[in-house]
């Protein structure tokens, strides 16, 4: 099922004809389900209309393409400190049978 995007003043009218013609009728003329429904029901009662009023796409498009490089960014950053810690093991194993100090350490004549 398609998702549909209710304005305020449909939502308005939807909860305005539950009370002529009954919250079944009317969620079925308007292909409500009966959840989306009483949770409209509660926010209007509790807050009134702006309960419900529409509020996705509240974020503008540069914080969302910022948010979007932020992940990236970390995922990038996350991708290097894994491959630093890589390096670090292997750099603290031993090279030829010996530690690193060992060989360094050795004098060749």
């Amino acid at each position: 099922m398609k998702y549909k995007k209710w304005s305020l003043e449909d939502k308005l009218e939807i909860l305005a004809s539950s009370e002529e013609i009954g919250t079944v009728e009317t969620c079925r003329k308007y292909s409500v389900s009966t959840g989306t429904f009483y949770s409209w029901k509660k926010k209007y009662d509790t807050q009134g209309e702006a309960g419900l009023k529409v509020t996705y796409d509240t974020r503008s498009k540069e914080l969302k393409q910022a948010e979007e490089e932020n992940r990236i960014l970390r995922k990038l950053l996350s991708n290097k400190e894994i491959e630093l810690e890589v390096q670090r093991e292997l750099l603290k194993k031993k090279v030829l049978g010996r530690p690193i100090q060992e060989r360094s350490s050795q004098q060749y004549f």
